[in-house]
């Protein structure tokens, strides 16, 4: 792990990012616990068109991702594997936060210079420029919180109350957080 004084701004702020991940997902798969198998899978409206298929979409990328910029050279297999189809929040919950763990520990990993540097995204049939790792990142987090407000919207249509996502980074909301962030085994900010 790069030690803070040497991961600098950017690096905080991905470890940051990454901790928030965690706490987001965990809090949001936490509450679709609550739902039946059946009501993890029913129909609704969004970009997927249930729970269980956005959910499972967000390991998959998140997989994906990971395994590039960890620079595993079998990472193009994951557009030849079917994707992941956990059929519960529980099960589904677990395999999640394994995934965010590794994503933290990346970004534990990085410098500002790591962070900068350029990275290709193996793609099928083409290569695409290479983009800066934090510039991958940055997708990454803005991939996750985008499929997961579609999941709190669909969330709302039963009867599990959507939980709160965005009570991280303000320091008058630590409380808020707290329990959560130790139960998953990271120290409270």
């Amino acid at each position: 792990m790069a030690p803070a004084s040497q991961r600098g701004g950017l690096g905080d702020h991905t470890v940051a990012m990454a901790r928030n991940n965690i706490w987001a997902n965990h809090r949001l798969l936490s509450a679709c616990k609550a739902l039946s198998q059946a009501e993890f899978a029913a129909p609704r409206t969004s970009f997927f068109p249930t729970l269980r298929a956005t959910l499972n979409h967000i390991l998959w990328v998140d997989t994906y991702y990971i395994d590039a910029l960890e620079r595993d050279p079998t990472v193009l297999k994951r557009y030849n594997d079917p994707p992941p189809d956990f059929p519960d929040a529980a099960s589904l919950h677990t395999a999640q936060i394994a995934s965010d763990r590794r994503l933290l520990a990346f970004c534990e990993r990085q410098s500002e210079t790591s962070l900068l540097e350029g990275l290709v995204l193996p793609r099928p049939n083409r290569t695409p420029p290479p983009s800066s790792v934090l510039s991958i990142l940055e997708h990454l987090f803005q991939h996750q919180t985008h499929h997961r407000g579609q999941a709190h919207a669909m969330l709302a249509g039963t009867t599990v109350k959507p939980p709160q996502l965005d009570e991280f980074f303000l320091a008058g909301e630590q409380h808020l957080r707290r329990d959560e962030l130790l139960a998953l085994g990271l120290e409270p900010s």
